[in-house]
Order: structure tokens, then sequence, then C-alpha cells
């Protein structure tokens, strides 16, 4: 009886739960994409290497999160070229534009206003999942 209400419940928010594993998910790859190119061929204690590292993380966790979110969250079913290539593009700005309000956010409340940074970090990021959330339903994965 117990699983079956764990079943109706995940059955009655299936996409967001999806959404919330598939992001788990995604930062676990980039982290580990990031990892991977500090300790082998990137030295995190030179700058540009460190932003290169960084890029790297950026660009494994958005490709993952594309792939995953197409696939388990929003199902999109359309597999012809231009449409793959219409969602991914439209992925990749959408996630670009949320990763630049997040530095936006960072840099007027924490070096603006002085607020702390770990707690705007954490309210960043919920604007940040919820607007990227957004983004996939209504415009990058929406097929009207």
């Amino acid at each position: 009886i117990l699983m079956k209400k764990i079943w109706d419940i995940y059955k009655k928010h299936e996409e967001i739960v999806n959404y919330l594993i598939v992001g788990v998910l995604t930062t676990v790859v980039s982290f580990f994409f990031y990892y991977l190119s500090t300790r082998t061929f990137l030295n995190p204690e030179n700058p540009v290497q460190l932003q290169i590292a960084n890029l790297i993380k950026w660009i494994t966790g958005v490709l993952f999160a594309y792939v995953t979110n197409r696939k388990w969250v929003f199902h999109s079913g359309v597999l012809t070229f231009s449409n793959i290539i219409r969602e991914a593009v439209a992925f990749f700005i959408c996630r670009l534009a949320t990763g630049i309000a997040d530095i936006l956010i960072m840099f007027i409340f924490v070096n603006i206003f002085h607020f702390n940074d770990l707690f705007i970090k954490i309210i960043s990021n919920i604007a940040v999942i919820i607007l990227n959330y957004v983004a996939s339903k209504w415009i990058i994965f929406n097929p009207k």
C-alpha cells in the first residue's frame, strides 16, 4: 500500500521529480569533468586553465542536461534534425542567459548590497532552477 501511494505521488509529479533527479545527475557529471580535467591536463592554479576547466564543466553539464531533459523529463519525441538543432540551440541560449542572470544576481546582491554570498547563491540557484524549468517546459521542449 505504501509503495502504491509513493508511486501515485511520483506519477502525479513525475515531470518535476525527474527534473530534480536529472539536475542532481547533471551536477555530478559536470563536477566529474571539472575534477577530471583539473587532475589530468589542466592546472587549477593557472587562472586561464582554471577557466577552461570551468568552461568544460559548464559545457558537459549543459550537454548532459539537454539530452536527459529531452528524453526523460519533457519526453520530446520529434527526432528530425532541424528540431533537435532548434531545441539544442534554444537550450544552450537559455542556459547561457540563466548563467548570466546568476552572475548578475551575485554581483548586485553580494558586491553592491553586501548580502551574504552563500545565502544569495542559494537564492540565485533556486531562481535559476525555476527559470530553466520554465524555459524548458514552455519554450524549448514545447512542440507548438
